[in-house]
């Protein structure tokens, strides 16, 4: 295609979500259960405070185009965090997909989630072949560039972190199962907990106290604890008044009764 003066836009040269498969049935390691929850609970608690509502995009299992020259090459990342971009697709609707000529921006962490049939793939331990989409590593390290990506294994419990130094992946060292991230003021850790009514470890992310970010059940949950709590303090309340006008009641027959009797006696109440 040649080039027009001025130069048309991207959308008008390129194809856009609206052009490309968002789905590919035939392709191996379609999501289980697991990898349904587990990108869902990242998702809910996703919410950097440096950035608004509306700056943050979340992908899970969603066709990620990252090269104008193979147009229909893509990686599927089981989850992605993009901050600094628009909520929806030019502002008004729900992404197909992540073009990466159409957005602009890049995803600044990736996770992906070992299974057997996807380990080499994630590692980056697959020889490319000729003509062929390079692997994930690849794509994250080389291409998109993506400060940060974090591989777990649910069969292990292995939490791996690997940052973009210089030109390279280089996997950090944790003393714990939590890493901070500074630059979205959020850390993330594995959880020991029930989600979906299922126990089990789960990646998280967390806040600077180092406080687990509740999810939407669970913030409901909170509420509606917060609410019988404060029944509770009300009732317990209402009882202390309520006893408080026994006690100053009965004072007051106490004070009647020992008038009454003090004026039998001929002496008057108000002289003592």
């Amino acid at each position: 295609m040649y080039q027009t003066d001025p130069p048309r836009p991207a959308k008008e040269t390129l194809p856009t979500m609206y052009d490309l498969p968002s789905e590919d049935p035939e392709e191996p390691g379609l999501p289980d259960e697991f990898h349904d929850f587990q990108p869902q609970l990242l998702r809910e608690t996703f919410c950097p405070p440096s950035y608004p509502r509306d700056q943050i995009f979340v992908g899970a299992d969603l066709n990620l185009y990252y090269d104008v020259r193979h147009p229909q090459w893509y990686k599927r990342p089981d989850w992605f965090g993009v901050v600094g971009v628009s909520r929806f697709y030019e502002q008004r609707d729900l992404r197909l997909s992540y073009v990466m000529w159409q957005e602009g921006v890049s995803p600044f962490i990736v996770v992906e989630l070992l299974s057997p049939t996807t380990e080499s793939e994630d590692l980056g331990q697959t020889l490319r072949e000729i003509d062929q989409p390079p692997s994930k590593w690849a794509v994250y390290e080389r291409i998109l560039r993506i400060p940060y990506y974090v591989v777990f294994s649910r069969y292990t419990n292995e939490l791996r972190i690997f940052e973009l130094k210089g030109l390279n992946y280089q996997q950090v060292r944790l003393d714990t199962e939590r890493f901070w991230l500074p630059e979205l003021g959020l850390g993330l850790g594995v959880w020991s907990g029930s989600y979906q009514e299922v126990n089990g470890r789960w990646l998280r992310w967390y806040d600077e106290l180092g406080n687990w970010i509740p999810t939407g059940s669970e913030q409901a949950q909170q509420a509606q604890d917060q609410l019988q709590q404060t029944k509770q303090q009300l009732q317990e309340a209402e009882q202390e008044a309520q006893l408080e006008r026994q006690e100053k009641e009965l004072a007051q027959q106490q004070a009647a009764r020992l008038a009454e009797r003090l004026r039998q006696l001929g002496i008057d109440p108000e002289e003592v």
